[in-house]
């Protein structure tokens, strides 16, 4: 399974558990870490968003607008992909 999110993504399993792992604690209520969090992710997958994009993911997380677990993530990728 982690062979698969490798090669999908480009990352290495070891960065996101580092990732993970500098995130315990972290608060997510505040901009600035959060801000920090997309940029850090951003380069891990070598990829760039616009400044709209980043203000909309970082809205998302302050607001609680984002999965908290596996499975509500699961159902919201699932109705997303129903609506398509």
């Amino acid at each position: 399974m982690f062979g698969n999110i490798e090669k999908k993504s480009g990352v290495k399993m070891t960065e996101v558990f580092k990732l993970a792992q500098s995130l315990q604690g972290a608060d997510f209520k505040d901009e600035k870490t959060v801000r920090k969090v997309v940029k850090r992710v951003c380069g891990m997958a070598n990829r760039s968003i616009s400044k709209e994009k980043e203000d909309m993911i970082v809205r998302a997380i302050l607001q609680g607008k984002v999965p908290k677990d596996l499975q509500s993530l699961e159902k919201m990728v699932g109705k997303k992909r129903k609506n398509r």
